[in-house]
């Protein structure tokens, strides 16, 4: 079926609505995606921006640090979620109306509507082309933590995955680590149970390699189904549909048996292998340290298809609160309130809250609860919390009505006058554990009141260097932007765990020389790791 116009913002769209309400700053003057970029961006939420101020970047004029141009191509950051009204804009809907929103859509999706014609395939690009300058490396991808990461990384990209089984596909909005002009690792997280790396494991207990899309720059009611908590047997799209009020528009790809969003700005095809990883990292997680070297899932590149002229998205995340943070905590408060109340029964609980500045939401619930409630029904909404998602709740807090759960010092108030540790707290062992730093002897977890001092060596704090964090700030100045008062942190720092290895693969990628770093872990790929497994004592020297 032909082409037909959707009936929702394309991420061109969003931008201009988005400039419209004042909230993108254009930016014309040349940027380096490199080692300047992300930093710029990230002054706004380390330089003591309220939420409400804080604005879409869309940067027109985009170099790396090699001084290459990318004629026809823009990069756009903080656009779907730089606060909660740029996040409602994108769903078309008041910010109060956006919790029943996703409850209606999941509860009532839409099928998508497959057409032959489509703008993220005005351009196609296969075979040799990929590896003559047409390839990732002709994309302008930002790095995201100057100073530690060692390439540039696909921060919002949907990558598409389809269940061999059922022929359900599924939407995860995963990390893409390039490599090569024709290469991406991709971190699809086992702890979480990924859609994509459950995926991954039927394909290798079938002996073949999955078949994957990355999208790039999606409609952004689509791009918010990507970290949304749905069944793994829940095609995003149709969700996405639901929250449209009309079908997703979708084309089939050129090089893959999978689907895509009609409207994409790029679409990045391939295959993943499932007889080996490959080394992927460090990055700067939304943990707010550095994810170190591991082994991860290895694409390998058979198509790149775009519109003409292109807007990449890429978001801030790292050290909350961050552009992610705010994506997941608008989506994610509001199914947690509904599991409790409306499939749990709990009705005291009238609200669930998830901290988000340095903790990153996942760690800290706090419920809040009608006075009168009963105390079986307290400890029935906080194991039900604890039990929801593998990685989310580490701490549960139930607090009543009159604390505050945004003021961390009210919950604190209440921790000390309220609660009394001998009988007011419970310990459940053997939990997953989730999304963080990992360590040796913690591969289990558990949902406790723990003593929250570092007892070992950490990796990185996940902020650009200094000397980047500074260079930026000199440009945000010389852009006369808001004027910014810094928080603690606002640069990145080592915390004992990095080597002068990753240092060294850091300053390649800020050089813009990241491909060196792809060679590198090329050649120290393993038929004998497991997904996650850290990659240490990895050198440059190992590939001669």
């Amino acid at each position: 079926m032909d082409y037909e116009p959707a009936g929702y913002d394309d991420f061109d769209a969003h931008l201009k609505k988005l400039q419209d309400q004042g909230l993108l700053y254009s930016i014309e003057r040349a940027i380096d995606k490199d080692a300047e970029m992300h930093p710029l961006v990230r002054w706004q939420y380390r330089g003591g921006i309220p939420e409400a101020e804080r604005k879409a970047f869309l940067f027109t004029n985009v170099t790396d640090a090699a001084g290459r141009t990318y004629p026809g191509a823009r990069v756009a950051i903080g656009a779907l979620a730089g606060n909660r009204r740029i996040y409602a804009l994108g769903m078309n809907k008041p910010e109060a109306a956006i919790g029943q929103a996703w409850l209606d859509a999941i509860a009532h999706p839409i099928a998508p509507h497959q057409v032959q014609r489509a703008p993220c395939q005005e351009v196609v690009i296969t075979g040799d082309a990929l590896r003559a300058g047409q390839g990732l490396d002709a994309l302008p991808i930002p790095v995201s933590t100057p100073g530690y990461d060692t390439a540039p990384y696909f921060t919002a990209a949907l990558w598409v995955s389809r269940d061999p089984d059922s022929g359900i596909q599924n939407l995860g909005l995963y990390r893409g680590n390039l490599k090569a002009a024709d290469r991406v690792a991709v971190m699809m997280e086992r702890s979480t149970l990924a859609g994509g790396s459950v995926h991954w494991y039927k394909y290798k207990k079938l002996g073949q390699p999955m078949p994957v899309a990355a999208v790039l720059g999606a409609p952004p009611i689509v791009a918010f189904t990507g970290p949304q908590k749905l069944p793994l047997d829940c095609d995003e799209l149709t969700v996405a549909g639901a929250l449209a009020g009309c079908p997703i528009n979708i084309v089939k790809c050129k090089t893959q048996d999978l689907w895509v969003p009609a409207e994409a700005q790029v679409i990045v095809e391939g295959f993943i292998s499932t007889d080996q990883l490959e080394p992927e990292g460090p990055f700067g997680e939304s943990h707010g340290y550095m994810a170190l070297e591991e082994y991860n899932f290895s694409m390998t590149v058979t198509a790149i298809t775009r519109r003409t002229s292109y807007t990449i998205a890429s978001i801030i995340s790292q050290v909350t609160p961050c552009e992610s943070s705010v994506i997941k905590k608008v989506a994610y408060e509001p199914l947690y309130l509904s599991h409790l109340r409306d499939h749990l029964n709990i009705k005291g609980v009238t609200r669930v809250s998830m901290h988000e500045p340095l903790t990153n939401l996942r760690r800290f619930l706090f419920l809040s609860i009608a006075r009168g409630t009963p105390k079986t029904e307290i400890w029935r909404a906080l194991e039900g919390a604890a039990s929801f998602t593998p990685a989310i709740g580490k701490f549960c807090v139930a607090i009543d009505e009159d604390i505050d759960p945004e003021d961390t010092d009210h919950v604190l108030w209440a921790l000390a006058y309220r609660c009394n540790p001998a009988v007011d707290t419970h310990v459940i062992p053997n939990r997953g554990k989730g999304h963080g730093p990992e360590f040796k002897g913690c591969e289990i977890d558990s949902t406790m009141l723990i003593d929250a001092t570092a007892k070992a060596d950490y990796p990185p704090v996940a902020l650009p260097k200094q000397e980047f964090m500074e260079r930026a700030r000199a440009i945000w100045e010389e852009l006369q932007l808001p004027r910014l008062t810094p928080q603690s942190p606002w640069s990145g720092y080592s915390l004992g765990d990095w080597s002068e290895e990753w240092d060294a693969c850091a300053a390649r990628a800020a050089k813009g020389d990241w491909l060196t770093n792809g060679r590198r872990s090329a050649a120290n790929c393993s038929r004998t790791a497991q997904p996650q497994d850290l990659a240490r004592d990895i050198r440059l020297s190992d590939q001669d």
